[in-house]
């Protein structure tokens, strides 16, 4: 096969929008591109897949290759690789969700809607990828599966972010151009920061959500990590049964953005926050309106759980609550396992009065922000080393508290977000940037997030 397509993103990435039109010119073979795919991932880190499926991607391959040599492909981006968090039903397999626990359980009858969706266009599903058990972490790590390492930076190895660790890693490696995930807390937009690509997390109601194990069925959101922006909106149409149309770029002098000045810059690293003031300098030097204040519902949010506590945290025992009260307890990440008992010491009310003071600050904030773009970074904190996060319980417990506290804050508010890449630190870990705005603005936060995109890259190519 001729040379990897390579991303200004990061090194190895892989655009899946170039992908399509060389599979479209004929320069790109989707059986010699899926022969390709698992060469390498059978080269690379053992941690980031928890199961390939050769014979359904070999199959799948075939059948592109012949549509496209009949010239009736199913869509332009038939025969582009695709994987999976591991949550996500694939028939006749077994959903493991990160954990060893649930290998018994009967394998799912049919894919999930979403995958069925990416198999109607064509795409080629290559395998499930790693994940925190349950998905219940920002951080990554899994004892049961390995952890996948982060691919930047020297040294100790790095954490990989999570839930959807294994999408943040596969997709920086070069190893497939889309990985679907689902993000409660973080998932998809702190693995795609930590990890120098782009995720782009739906509103509540962006996607179909049939097929997949829940961790909080009020917060989870679901959606692609991608080299670039555009593969992510390709991605998205896809995964919903539409049309690949990628929107026009909103002018940035018609764009508003508003950055909180309250709690998400608490601890932040020094590096995260000049990579991110740099970057909304060049967001003014190109024509954008940008304000600076407070956001009392981050304030709000914070004392709410402060004195009743996390809604992900009983609706997650809820899901679980058969397997955490069994025997076969013992076989859970016990860190994980922990987190979800915790829930145990709410009470009824509690979870009331999240839920009423939720519908409420969701239209507050509605109001206030209208079609304002929310500013801030990803994450406060680059990719930290993981043998520490290992060995120390309160350490890890420390960790992913802060490194879930500014994305987590976009699903209770069920905001739609784009986390893009912004530079890198003095170790060479990306920086992350989250652009949100509220539930249902999806398409206007793409479009805008397109512009924000290129004003970002054109800042980096003259830095460099």
């Amino acid at each position: 096969m001729s040379e990897r397509i390579v991303s200004k993103i990061t090194k190895e990435s892989v655009s899946a929008l170039d992908m399509a039109a060389r599979l479209d010119e004929g320069s790109l073979c989707p059986v010699a591109l899926v022969e390709e795919t698992f060469a390498n991932i059978r080269s690379s880190d053992p941690a980031i897949f928890t199961e390939l499926f050769e014979a359904r991607a070999l199959k799948e391959a075939h059948a592109s290759r012949q549509r496209r040599r009949d010239g009736k492909p199913l869509s332009p981006w038939d025969g582009i690789p695709i994987a999976w968090k591991d949550l996500f039903d694939i028939k006749g397999r077994v959903t493991t969700a990160g954990s060893v626990i649930l290998k018994s359980n009967v394998p799912a009858l049919c894919d999930a809607n979403m995958v069925a969706n990416a198999s109607q266009a064509g795409l080629v599903s290559i395998g499930c990828l790693n994940m925190t058990e349950f998905a219940y972490s920002g951080l990554g790590l899994n004892p049961h599966f390995g952890t996948p390492k982060n691919p930047h930076g020297s040294g100790p190895a790095r954490i990989p972010g999570g839930s959807s660790s294994g999408c943040g890693v596969a997709v920086a490696r070069g190893l497939v151009p889309l990985a679907i995930g689902s993000d409660t807390g973080g998932s998809i937009r702190i693995p795609a920061g930590l990890n120098g690509i782009v995720g782009y997390k739906g509103s509540s109601v962006a996607f179909p959500t049939g097929g997949t194990l829940p961790l909080s069925p009020t917060l989870d959101t679901f959606g692609p990590l991608a080299a670039d922006l555009k593969s992510c909106i390709g991605a998205a149409q896809i995964l919903n049964g539409r049309a690949i149309a990628i929107p026009k770029p909103s002018p940035i002098d018609q764009l508003k953005f508003f950055i909180p000045s309250n709690v998400v810059f608490e601890n932040a690293q020094d590096a995260v926050i000049q990579n991110f003031e740099a970057s909304v300098r060049a967001l003014e030097q190109a024509g954008a309106t940008i304000t600076r204040g407070v956001c009392d519902e981050f304030d709000d949010i914070g004392a709410l759980a402060r004195k009743h506590g996390y809604l992900v945290g009983p609706e997650a025992l809820d899901v679980h609550w058969d397997l955490v009260h069994s025997a076969q307890a013992k076989q859970i990440d016990p860190r994980i396992l922990d987190r979800i008992l915790d829930a145990g010491e709410m009470s009824a009310r509690d979870l009331l009065v999240i839920q009423r003071k939720r519908a409420r600050l969701i239209e507050k904030n509605r109001q206030v922000l209208d079609k304002q773009i929310v500013l801030f970074p990803t994450t406060p904190i680059t990719a930290p080393k993981l043998k520490p996060l290992e060995e120390d319980d309160d350490l890890y417990l420390q960790t992913n508290k802060l490194m879930l506290r500014n994305t987590a804050l976009g699903n209770f508010l069920d905001w739609c977000g784009v986390a893009l890449p912004n530079g890198l630190d003095e170790n060479q870990m990306p920086t992350s940037i989250l652009l949100s705005m509220t539930s249902g603005r999806d398409s206007d936060l793409l479009a805008a997030a397109l512009s924000v995109e290129s004003i970002l890259l054109k800042a980096d190519d003259r830095s460099t």
